[in-house]
């Protein structure tokens, strides 16, 4: 499943199209003892994974719920998926548009 979360902390670091994987499917070949994690404030529930030496944001990589948003620029090969929802859409700036049919929630969808 893809999304697009519009809340300030997206924006922030440039990575607001989020693609969410199962724990099971998520393969670690190397690299993950150079994530860095950035812990989140309510009303957010994901902490902010980023790479320590490049800083490319990884979005939740490191959760361990049984599925979790990871940015979508960081996977190298093509995906199958497309957007199927907005979220946070309250805390859009007003300088984007919406341009597809994908639903939309003031926060997280329920």
């Amino acid at each position: 499943m893809m999304g697009t979360c519009h809340c300030t902390r997206c924006r922030k670091v440039g990575a607001s199209v989020l693609v969410f994987v199962r724990k099971e499917d998520l393969e670690w070949i190397q690299g993950r003892d150079k994530v860095e994690l950035y812990a989140p404030t309510p009303p957010y529930k994901y902490g902010r994974c980023f790479c320590g030496i490049c800083g490319t944001s990884l979005g939740e990589i490191l959760s361990q719920d049984e599925s979790f948003p990871i940015a979508a620029n960081t996977l190298d090969s093509e995906i199958e998926v497309r957007n199927s929802f907005h979220e946070f859409v309250c805390e859009k700036p007003a300088w984007y548009g919406i341009c597809d049919e994908a639903k939309q929630y003031d926060g997280h969808p329920v």
